[in-house]
C-alpha cells in the first residue's frame, strides 16, 4: 500500500501525527494509498522552512524565477502521461479530461513566466521640483494555498505558480482525496531547480486548515471549494489580518434562445453538464430555455443524448465520464435526485441505477436530467456537483435574466443566440462573474482573471491574470528627492508638489 506524506524543505518527509486517511481509486472503489494528516507541528514546519528560504528566493532576480518555472514546464510536458494516468486513477475522471485538468494550470504558469514584466511599478519623473516618484511591488513572504479535490493539477499550479513567480514561498494544502498529483508537481518543481522551501506541500484536513488560518507567518491564503468552508476561511483568515481570496460554490445557468442553434446548444449541455461527471464548479446545472417552442425543441434532442451518454472507468478514453470521487459523493447526489421528485420535478431521465459491469464497487452514476423545475426548489438553490441537469423554463427573456441575476450564485452563466443585440445586452446586465456568449464553460485564459461574484467568491482579487500578481505582492511607492540646496528650517504644511 502506497503511504503518502508531506514535501517538507524540499524532502518527502513521513507523517507523524499517527492520523491517516484512505485514497480510493473511484473507478473501482479500492484503497489505493494512505496519505498522512498533519498535526499543527507539521505544519509548524513546513512553514519554518518556507520562512527560512523565502528572502534569497525573493532577492533571486525575476528573470531567473522565470527560468525555473520554464524548466517545470519542460518536465510536466516530460511527465503528462504519468500525471494524467495518476490524476485519473484518484480522482475518477477519464485519462482525456485529466490531461485538460493539468493543462489548464500550465496555461497559468506560461503566464507567470512573464513576471520580469508583470512586476515592473510605475514611474513619475520630476513629479515635483527635484521629486521623482516610482512604485515596486514586492513579495508578501510565506503564503498558502488550500485546493479542491475536483482539480488536482490545475487549482494547485494556479495559487503556487502565481505565488512563486513573485518571489512568494508558498504551502500547499491540497486535497487529501486525491493528493498524489500535488506531490508530484513538488516534486518537478525541485527539479527545476526551485531551492529547498519556497514549495511545501502539507497533506491534512481541518486541523491543517485552521493551522493555516491562524499562523502568524502566512500572509496570504487562496482557497477553492464550497461555499460554506470559502466564507469560513474568508471570515477567519480576515479576522487574522490576513489577505484572502476564497472562491465557493456555484450554480451555473445556460440561457437558450429561441434563435439558438440547438443542435449547437445541445452538444454544449451535453459537455458542460455532464463532463467530469459534474464534479466542476464551472459545471452547467440549470438549462434555461426561452419559450415553451424552445423547450420542447431543446428536450426532443437533449434527452435520448443524455440517456446514451457513455459511462465508463477513468481509463477508457472513449467515455463522456467516469465515477465520482467516493461513495459519500454518490450518495450525496442521489439524494438531491429524491430530493427533486419530492418536490415535484419531472425526472426524464433517472441515472441513479446504473452500474458499471466489471467495476460494481465503483463510485459510477448515470446522467440525470429534470425538467419543470422552479426556482423555489432545493435542487436549484443548491450545488447538487454531480452529473445532474435541471431545465427551468422561462417564457421570456426578461425571465431568462433573473434567474442567474438573483440567484444566490454568481460564478459563470451562458447565453446560446444568433442576436448579437441579446448577446450584448445580456452580458452586460447579468449578475454573475464570467459570462459566455455561445460558450458553455466561459473559464477565462490564463492571462484574464477568474472569479465568480456573489457567494461564489469572497475577496477584492480573482485567481490568475494581473489580479494574481497583485494578490501576491504588496506595492511599495518611493517618493524621492535629490534637491541641489535644501532650505533651513522645519515645514510645518503638508508637503505639496507645486
Amino acid at each position: 500500500m502506497r503511504e503518502i506524506g508531506h514535501f517538507i524543505g524540499g524532502k518527502h518527509v513521513p507523517g507523524t501525527s499517527g492520523r491517516y486517511a484512505d485514497v480510493y481509486q473511484p473507478m473501482t472503489g479500492e484503497v489505493i494509498a494512505h496519505v498522512a494528516l498533519a498535526s499543527t507541528d507539521e505544519l509548524n514546519a513546513a512553514v519554518a522552512n518556507a520562512k527560512a528560504a523565502q528572502p534569497a528566493w525573493a532577492a533571486t532576480n525575476p528573470q531567473r524565477r522565470a527560468r525555473v518555472l520554464m524548466k517545470f514546464l519542460e518536465l510536466v510536458q516530460r511527465d503528462y502521461d504519468k500525471l494524467a494516468d495518476l490524476l485519473a486513477r484518484e480522482h475518477g475522471k477519464t485519462v482525456p479530461d485529466a490531461r485538460g485538468d493539468i493543462q489548464r494550470g500550465l496555461e497559468v504558469v506560461e503566464f507567470a513566466v512573464g513576471i520580469p514584466h508583470l512586476m515592473k511599478g510605475d514611474y513619475s519623473d520630476g513629479a515635483g521640483p527635484g521629486i521623482d516618484i516610482y512604485s515596486m511591488r514586492q513579495a508578501l513572504g510565506v503564503v498558502a494555498g488550500i485546493t479542491p479535490f475536483n482539480f488536482p493539477a490545475m487549482i494547485p499550479m494556479w495559487k503556487f505558480g502565481p505565488a512563486i513567480a513573485c518571489g512568494n514561498a508558498f504551502i500547499l494544502k491540497p486535497s487529501e482525496r486525491d493528493p498524489g498529483v500535488p506531490m508530484m508537481l513538488a516534486e518537478l518543481m525541485l527539479e527545476a531547480g526551485l531551492p529547498p522551501g519556497i514549495l511545501n506541500v502539507v497533506n491534512g484536513d481541518k486541523e491543517s486548515v485552521d493551522g493555516i488560518l491562524d499562523h502568524p507567518d502566512i500572509q496570504a491564503i487562496g482557497f477553492v471549494g464550497s461555499t460554506a468552508i470559502a466564507q469560513y476561511i474568508y471570515a477567519r483568515g480576515a479576522a487574522n489580518g490576513k489577505r484572502v481570496q476564497g472562491f465557493g460554490g456555484a450554480k451555473n445557468h445556460m440561457i437558450i434562445m429561441p434563435d439558438a442553434d440547438m443542435d449547437q446548444a445541445v452538444d454544449a449541455l451535453i459537455g458542460a453538464g455532464y463532463g467530469s461527471a459534474g464534479e466542476r464548479c464551472m459545471a452547467i446545472s440549470v438549462a434555461v430555455p426561452v419559450g415553451e417552442d424552445a423547450a420542447e425543441r431543446l428536450l426532443e434532442k437533449l434527452v435520448p443524448r443524455v440517456e446514451n451518454l457513455k459511462i465508463g472507468p477513468s481509463t477508457d478514453g472513449a467515455a463522456d465520464f467516469g465515477p465520482l470521487v467516493t461513495r459519500e459523493a454518490v450518495d450525496r447526489v442521489k439524494n438531491y435526485v429524491d430530493i427533486g421528485l419530492q418536490e415535484g420535478a419531472k425526472l426524464l431521465v433517472d441515472g441513479r441505477g446504473f452500474k458499471m459491469q466489471g467495476y460494481e464497487n465503483g463510485f459510477y452514476m448515470g446522467g440525470c436530467l429534470f425538467d419543470h423545475v422552479t426556482a423555489d426548489m432545493r435542487i436549484y438553490k443548491e450545488e447538487i456537483f454531480g452529473p445532474v441537469l435541471s431545465v427551468v423554463r422561462a417564457p421570456d427573456y426578461k425571465e431568462a435574466l433573473r434567474l442567474p441575476t438573483e440567484h444566490e450564485y454568481g460564478n459563470g452563466v451562458a447565453i446560446f443566440t444568433r442576436d448579437g443585440d441579446a448577446a450584448r445586452d445580456f452580458a452586460s446586465k447579468v449578475n454573475v462573474g464570467m459570462v459566455g456568449i455561445n460558450v458553455p464553460i466561459p473559464v477565462p485564459l490564463a492571462y484574464h482573471t477568474f472569479g465568480g461574484w456573489k457567494r461564489s467568491g469572497f475577496g477584492d482579487l480573482n485567481q490568475h491574470g494581473p489580479d494574481g500578481v497583485r494578490f501576491y505582492t504588496k506595492t511599495k511607492t518611493v517618493t524621492s528627492r535629490w534637491p541641489s540646496g535644501i532650505k533651513d528650517g522645519a515645514d510645518f504644511v503638508i508637503p505639496t508638489m507645486g
